[in-house]
């Protein structure tokens, strides 16, 4: 399964709850999930559908729902995005959360909204609006986006720079904390997720954030990163423990091991090559693999304005296995990212990194649905509850109460930054 936690680790053991957050991405994260016979090929733009994810998820009592947004599409040949659905058809997400909060009454409901393609006032409004509909649910990931796609929409060539992102979106945040607090919404603000891992990214994390979302797939980086973002959060004055540190985690299980290993051959069996292809190049910033030869090495390449930190984890998987080109392509098309195993053992790996101070909780990620969420429903969280590790119900309203974080006090203009 995973890495073992260092045995000379002498944190003592924990006594508090991890928390779960269920990453809906209709029909599913993987790009080839619309072509699995047990999924609705139309999911992103069924309401029905989406809402009867989030109802699952609630009877689980799952900390949140969270939607993720692009506000453009990837550059990509017409032959690759007429063969994916998860960019292309999609609800807009606050729209979406508003009717979510409609149909649920306990889950969180958590939306992206970019701070390099909205205006303060709009972004306040909007949650501040949802966060009353839903009686104190609503969170907002607060993003830069990611790519020229999205920039060309809003009338710019390219994509603002990567340190320009980031000073935007602290002023931003700033912005729209005091708005909110001229006008509370229930929560008094809605709660703040960001994913931060570059430089910039983890220190406007630490000042604002409520949850963190990583991607970090290695345990002791993991741990490294747990330690360093809570140590960032203290020296922002903030309690850490009111920061909560949720890594994604994709997961494909089924009663036996086997079970759940032909799972996941059925499902990535469906992906195109030339889309595994195309999604690699993605995350390498946009930048054309197809000249390069597949059984070569990845190529060096410039720096992306996009994620710089999946840029670089791939380059360090590349360099660390000596793989090539041919080699991450189907690492995409397997979906090496999904844990795949028996409740027991998805549990085993939640709690070690839970116990291990590499995690206050998890985003969890479901390859196809309903089908994968359904089964963590249904067989990884009795066995979470049977170790004492998630609740069994809800005990609070607001999605404040789920995640254990205070009533934040409202910011005098003078402290709030200019």
């Amino acid at each position: 399964m995973s890495e073992r936690t260092d045995p000379k680790r002498t944190d003592p053991k924990r006594t508090d709850q991890l928390h779960l957050n269920a990453f809906l991405k209709p029909p599913g994260e993987y790009l080839a999930a619309w072509r699995h016979p047990d999924t609705a090929a139309d999911a992103g733009v069924n309401i029905r559908e989406v809402l009867s994810y989030a109802r699952t998820a609630e009877r689980a009592a799952f900390d949140a729902v969270f939607l993720a947004d692009l506000v453009g599409v990837p550059f990509a040949s017409e032959d690759v995005l007429s063969r994916v659905s998860v960019v292309n058809d999609s609800f807009e997400p606050t729209t979406l959360l508003a009717a979510l909060a409609a149909g649920t009454s306990r889950i969180g409901l958590v939306a992206t909204a970019s701070t390099s393609y909205n205006e303060p006032h709009q972004v306040a409004r909007t949650f501040a609006s949802v966060d009353r509909i839903s009686g104190g649910r609503a969170g907002w990931n607060v993003v830069t986006s990611l790519n020229d796609g999205e920039a060309r929409n809003f009338g710019l060539d390219t994509h603002l720079d990567h340190a320009t992102r980031y000073e935007r979106a602290e002023k931003f945040h700033d912005e729209v904390t005091g708005l909110w607090d001229a006008a509370p919404p229930p929560q008094g603000r809605p709660v703040i997720v960001q994913a931060g891992a570059s430089e910039a990214g983890k220190n406007l994390a630490s000042r604002i954030a409520d949850v963190i979302f990583s991607g970090i797939k290695d345990l002791g980086r993991a741990q490294e990163f747990y330690a360093e973002i809570k140590e960032r959060a203290a020296a922002h004055g903030r309690d850490p423990d009111h920061l909560k540190v949720l890594p994604g985690l994709s997961v494909v299980t089924a009663p036996t091991e086997s079970e759940a290993r032909e799972k996941l051959a059925r499902l990535t069996e469906l992906l195109p090559p030339q889309v595994a292809l195309a999604d690699l190049s993605y995350w390498l910033g946009g930048f054309d693999l197809s000249p390069y030869p597949l059984d070569g090495p990845l190529p060096e390449l410039p720096e992306s304005n996009q994620s710089q930190t999946a840029q670089q984890q791939i380059y360090d998987d590349a360099r660390s296995d000596n793989l090539t080109i041919r080699d991450l392509v189907r690492r995409v098309a397997a979906d090496d990212r999904t844990i795949t195993g028996t409740p027991q053992q998805i549990a085993d790996h939640i709690e070690e990194w839970f116990q291990g101070r590499a995690a206050d909780g998890f985003n969890v990620i479901f390859p196809y649905l309903p089908g994968t969420l359904d089964d963590f429903a249904d067989l990884v969280i009795p066995e979470l509850r049977r170790r004492g590790l998630f609740r069994t119900h809800y005990t609070g309203s607001t999605l404040r109460d789920h995640l254990g974080l205070p009533h934040p006090a409202r910011t005098a203009p003078a402290e709030r930054t200019s």
